[in-house]
């Protein structure tokens, strides 16, 4: 198969010349066998595995998969849903709750997008949106989102906030500001209220402009934290520049840092460079009890995670959040 693959792509390898000019030829291969489907279906089998090659950084050829084909087949379909799924509502949000580890009390929330599939069920969002993101719908799923939060949290006490993801490709391909601003001003939130959440590849790649549009939101009252920090390209150069409230250290640094000394002390630096520039810090995927009294003793302001609360409905979360208040305060 390989000695097959690699002969006929070698008949490409010569680039051709129009005008005069050189003109490189790049080809993918993908290669069906008749013992891989029915005469009527070879076609599309074929292409199934050109589509696998096409996501293969290693090698330029791929042959078919019946996994793959299974996989490509359901993703085709997610694609095709996930227009009706935002008219039909089928789409909906969890809240995971935010708590300060000084006083133990709530401060907010992290809105999380999940997908009720009338025939598949519930589809993760890390199947979903990377769909989403390719088929054009992620501006349009994220600005849902965006209103869905602000229209639950208006109805919330006052004290607490709501913080909502922006993918990189929202934050460049779509008006964030004016969604923000409309969702502020349908559902009466306060922008004081309201915490966007943005990773570095938001600036990796726009830089000056990213940040411009940063300050912009900024200077409407929302709060700005710079989410998943340290498992992208941290750099000191940039951050100094961003115009942040809040730093959010990732999970992966969280989890690991009572059980390896190294990893503390990342965290520990990480927490003194926020606050030697006036930042906020949540901590994300808090489990145990021994990573929250590490993270409270290091000042740590705020953490996320099991510990004290799975995403669940709003309406449950406050619930339990109003039960344990009163609880403390009879104590």
């Amino acid at each position: 198969m390989e000695d097959f693959a690699n002969a006929i792509l070698k008949l490409f390898e010569e680039p051709v010349y129009l005008h005069g000019s050189a003109v490189p030829i790049s080809v993918r291969l993908g290669i069906a066998r008749s013992g891989d489907a029915a005469a009527g279906a070879l076609l599309n089998a074929a292409e199934s595995a050109l589509d696998a090659a096409s996501a293969l950084s290693d090698r330029p050829w791929s042959s078919f998969d019946p996994t793959t084909a299974i996989r490509q087949a359901r993703s085709r379909r997610l694609e095709g849903d996930m227009r009706d799924a935002l008219r039909n509502r089928q789409f909906f949000l969890l809240f995971q709750p935010q708590i300060e580890f000084t006083s133990g009390r709530l401060v907010g929330a992290e809105a999380l997008i999940r997908w009720n599939h009338p025939e598949f069920g519930l589809i993760s969002p890390a199947e979903f949106i990377p769909i989403a993101e390719s088929s054009g719908l992620l501006c349009d799923i994220g600005r849902w989102t965006l209103f869905e939060a602000c229209t639950e949290a208006a109805a919330w006490p006052a004290e607490l906030s709501i913080a909502v993801n922006v993918s990189a490709l929202q934050f460049e391909r779509s008006d964030i500001e004016a969604d923000m601003r409309d969702a502020l001003s349908c559902t009466g939130l306060p922008s004081s209220r309201l915490c966007l959440e943005l990773t570095e590849s938001t600036f990796l790649n726009q830089g000056g402009p990213s940040i411009v549009k940063m300050r912009a939101l900024r200077e409407t009252g929302v709060v700005i934290a710079l989410d998943d920090f340290g498992t992208g390209y941290s750099s000191m150069s940039y951050l100094a520049d961003l115009p942040l409230d809040k730093l959010k250290i990732d999970q992966s640094f969280v989890r690991r840092m009572n059980g390896n000394p190294s990893i503390f002390e990342i965290v520990r630096a990480i927490i003194s460079l926020a606050h030697g520039l006036k930042l906020q810090v949540v901590a994300e995927g808090v489990e145990e009890e021994p990573e929250a009294e590490a993270l409270q003793r290091l000042g740590c302001e705020m953490g996320q995670g099991y510990l004290f609360g799975r995403p669940e409905e709003a309406l449950r979360m406050l619930f339990k959040w109003s039960v344990q208040k009163s609880l403390s305060a009879k104590v």
